[in-house]
């Protein structure tokens, strides 16, 4: 029955790509915090390629910091960029942005900064505090995970 749900097959997936990873739990937290840290930033639609391209050049695990990138999904990215927003527009001491009264390129470029600035900030910190925290998780988790044996899907016997 739940080999049907997409969601429970998604998540068994990407379980099990976490598990075999290569290399040590040092180098799979490395490249899975490194990816937790680019998906917590406002790049959404390229935050994988930014994650290939900075573990490619930091010479991480390029799977696991693809893998971390999928913090930020369609699901949770609502949550993710209102908290950053938040966050940085509290840090800045900024009123909440709202729609301008009339729409010119100024006004509309004045709210852009009112919106960005402070995702930008809120999401530089809530990256490190990320990538700090999926670091020692992964440090704690990796050799655990490595030892549960995965068992495969029940095969269902198809009528001939």
């Amino acid at each position: 029955m739940y080999r049907r749900w997409g969601i429970a097959r998604g998540l068994k997936l990407f379980f099990i790509r976490f598990v075999r990873l290569k290399g040590t739990p040092h180098e799979v937290g490395k490249g899975f915090a490194l990816g937790i840290a680019i998906g917590m930033t406002p790049t959404f639609g390229f935050q994988m390629i930014l994650a290939a391209l900075a573990a490619w050049v930091l010479r991480e695990s390029k799977v696991a910091a693809i893998l971390g990138v999928w913090i930020t999904n369609p699901l949770t990215a609502p949550v993710i960029y209102a908290l950053e927003y938040e966050t940085g527009r509290t840090m800045l001491q900024m009123p909440h942005a709202s729609l301008p009264q009339t729409y010119s390129y100024e006004s509309l470029s004045q709210l852009g900064w009112d919106v960005m600035l402070p995702l930008g900030l809120g999401s530089l910190v809530w990256a490190i505090v990320g990538w700090l925290g999926a670091y020692f998780l992964c440090l704690r988790l990796a050799p655990v995970l490595r030892r549960i044996r995965i068992t495969r899907w029940p095969r269902t016997k198809r009528p001939s």
